[in-house]
């Protein structure tokens, strides 16, 4: 009997080895799975990583993309814009240069025409009455020598004689008063006083009122003036000077002539 039970036990102990070798058997084959296991779930959570710089990789590159498409039409409409003042710049690049091709032209013609101007001052100046004589021969010589003076444009001298007409346009609606010398008859007279009237009488009279005469256009020559209109003329004398307002005087005239027959 007790034999028996020896050979139980022994029988037992032998069991639980078979069993413990044979889980470390199994064991032994489980370990390269889990390891591998484990291996799989790391290279997938680096994949995951790499998946997820990649994806923000390419938000931002979208972002970028997105951005620059954005400047580049800002850019593209820009460009147009920039071309149409470039195409409007050239418009009237070749319009100033037609105006200058033009300007040569009108500068050729208009040179004869300023010349022509100057020369029908001139007469105009010897055939008008003789008031402020040396200033305007003076003013008619200037212009001369500018029609011959290369250092002024064109555009100078006709504004100087345009303005010279001007002047001369002025005198026939103003009323003046100044001194100067003269010659009449051969007598001279310094410092007498002259009494313009628009273009309409020239008078001359001496300080002590003992002299009193007027221009005649029509025999071109100075002749006495009723000493009855001294008055009148010293009245207008102080007008011109802008001693007093403005008022009615009377002057000489010479009555106008009519033709033959009528």
């Amino acid at each position: 009997m007790k034999l028996k039970m020896i050979s139980i036990g022994v029988l037992a102990s032998i069991t639980l080895m078979t069993g413990v070798l044979s889980l470390s058997a199994i064991a032994q084959d489980v370990d390269p799975v889990l390891d591998t296991s484990r291996q799989a779930v790391q290279d997938t959570e680096r994949s995951q990583e790499r998946i997820d710089q990649l994806d923000a990789r390419t938000q931002g590159l979208l972002s970028d993309f997105r951005a620059n498409l954005q400047q580049l039409e800002q850019l593209n409409r820009y460009n147009a814009s920039q071309q149409r003042q470039v195409d409007a710049q050239r418009r009237e690049m070749a319009s100033l240069t037609e105006d200058i091709n033009n300007i040569a032209s009108l500068q050729r013609a208009i040179q004869p025409l300023m010349e022509d101007m100057v020369e029908a001052l001139d007469q105009m100046v010897e055939a008008d009455m003789p008031f402020l004589l040396e200033e305007r021969r003076n003013r008619v010589q200037r212009l001369r020598a500018l029609m011959d003076d290369p250092s002024r444009s064109p555009a100078q001298r006709y504004r100087l004689v345009v303005e010279a007409y001007q002047i001369e346009n002025e005198y026939g609606r103003t009323i003046e008063s100044y001194r100067s010398d003269i010659e009449i008859g051969g007598r001279s007279f310094e410092n007498v006083e002259f009494l313009r009237i628009g273009r309409v009488a020239l008078i001359m009279r001496t300080d002590d009122d003992q002299t009193l005469m007027r221009f005649d256009r029509a025999s071109g020559q100075w002749v006495n003036l009723d000493m009855a209109m001294l008055p009148d003329v010293r009245q207008a004398s102080r007008i011109a000077r802008e001693q007093i307002p403005p008022d009615l005087i009377f002057i000489p005239v010479t009555a106008p002539q009519t033709g033959e027959g009528g």
